[in-house]
């Protein structure tokens, strides 16, 4: 199988193209070779397969990307300025996020890709107490959330429309639990202020549950929750996520509660 990794450069991404190569032709996908510096001194040097520049927000760069593979897995994601007064002068959230999905969905149906796997967002426990099923959406109208939860409506309705295969992962916060640190660098642990919480799952996890989804012929469609506590059972699907994938967690989370 040929898989095409957007945002291959990312804190998830290099999770997934680490693991992906074992198995499968892999073709990593990010703006251009700068972003390939942010965790290059973590990560190192990825040579398993190939690399691609393309624009997420421009179609003919995302379907020239997309071409002659069999599955994508879309991770792309602009993060939106702490300050309003500069969000509400970038375009970058709106375009990326949505216009950057839109793209890789009309490009994966004409090239007859066989399934997406989109890298969702949302808590794990729901501000009103409500259970996170696939048909709960997450809260909140910040800018980030807001454009979280309108791509998963845009795969849901890609599915429902244009009968793609989707299958949507939320997770809330990736950590690594091999290197003990966070998405923004922060150790790990109650001892550096940052102990373990329901939300996390390592990106090693993650990326072994983006293989899963990949290579299932069912469901056609489902948004899962993919965390590494248990605990997150009794308020989201993550139990049922673990049974659709056939996922077992392997990252140690306990040692930083």
């Amino acid at each position: 199988m040929k898989i095409a990794v957007f945002g291959a450069a990312g804190w998830a991404g290099r999770g997934v193209i680490d693991l992906l190569p074992d198995r499968y032709q892999v073709r990593a996908i990010d703006l251009n070779r700068e972003a390939w510096n942010e965790w290059a001194d973590i990560d190192g040097k990825w040579d398993r397969g190939e690399i691609v520049d393309a624009d997420i927000q421009d179609y003919a760069a995302t379907e020239r990307a997309i071409s002659g593979m069999d599955a994508v897995i879309h991770l792309t994601v602009c993060f939106p300025p702490n300050e309003e007064s500069e969000f509400v002068k970038d375009p970058n959230p709106f375009l990326v996020n949505l216009k950057g999905l839109w793209n890789v969905i009309h490009a994966s149906q004409k090239h007859g890709i066989k399934r997406i796997v989109h890298l969702g967002s949302s808590p794990v426990v729901h501000r009103d107490g409500a259970f996170f099923s696939a048909n709960v959406r997450r809260p909140g109208f910040d800018l980030y959330a807001t454009t979280k939860r309108l791509q998963e409506e845009m795969c849901r309705h890609a599915h429902e429309g244009l009968g793609l295969n989707i299958i949507v992962l939320r997770t809330e916060y990736i950590v690594d639990s091999r290197l003990g640190i966070g998405r923004y660098r922060e150790k790990l642990g109650t001892e550096a202020g940052c102990p373990a919480t329901p939300g996390w799952v390592c990106r090693h996890d993650l990326a072994e549950a983006c293989r899963l989804a990949v290579e299932a012929d069912s469901p056609a469609f489902d948004v899962l929750h993919i965390t590494g506590s248990k605990e997150a059972d009794k308020t989201c699907n993550s139990a049922h996520a673990r049974t659709v994938l056939g996922l077992e967690y392997a990252g140690n989370l306990d040692q930083y509660r």
